[in-house]
Parts: structure tokens; sequence; C-alpha cells
């Protein structure tokens, strides 16, 4: 018998992506996800923002035994997506549990700083 690894639900409470970038590196975020099940995941992250409706349900899928980079500058549904220099945040859910982390990078200015953190798991 099996372990299940990770969560079906998880939020990421704080993305920002600045507008302006510095030297070669482009600022950016990504949400990182692990497949630890032999079984495909349907994964849909909805994007939350203070001041506009959400962007619901967008599809990705990973498949198992795999991970998935996903930067959040490519997330789309509908032709909208995530602007540059606005607060965000995500819920990321799976039909099947999934580890998910987020990354950020910030490149505003010449000395580059990455952060990442897991993502609450609900």
């Amino acid at each position: 018998m099996s372990k299940e690894i990770g969560a079906k639900q998880w939020i990421i409470p704080d993305g920002f992506t600045p507008v302006r970038s510095s030297g070669s590196l482009e600022s950016h975020e990504a949400i990182c996800i692990v497949n630890c099940s032999a079984s495909r995941a349907t994964v849909h992250v909805t994007v939350y923002f203070e001041d506009a409706s959400p962007i619901e349900e967008i599809a990705l899928f990973v498949e198992g035994q795999r991970t998935k980079h996903v930067r959040t500058d490519t997330l789309e549904k509908n032709g909208a997506k995530i602007p540059k220099g606005i607060p965000y945040a995500m819920k990321v859910d799976s039909d099947i549990p999934i580890v998910v982390q987020y990354s950020r990078m910030d490149a505003t200015q010449a000395e580059n700083t990455l952060m990442t953190t897991m993502a609450y798991p609900v």
C-alpha cells in the first residue's frame, strides 16, 4: 500500500511581479508542482486580485512521477493574464495529492534576489 504525498489544495497568498527588471535577467515568479503518484494530475489554478475579479480554473496537467515548473506570467485563460506590478494570490487545486512550491526571481536591481517557499497546503 503506497502513501499519498502532498495535498489536493494549496494557497499562495503573496504574488507580485515587478514592472521593471535590471540587467540580463527578467523578474518572474513560478509555481513548481511535484506529482509523486503514478497517475496524471489535473490541476486548476485560480488567481485572485485586490480590485479585480479572479482568473478562475486555469488548467494544467502534470504527468505521473513528474514535475512541472510554470512561470506565472504564462498562466492565461480566455486572454486574461496576471499583469505586472499588481499584487495577486493563487489557489492551486488538484484531483490527486501534489506538492507545490512558489519561487520569485526579483531582478529589479543588479544584485538579484531569489526567494522560494512552500505553498500552504489546505
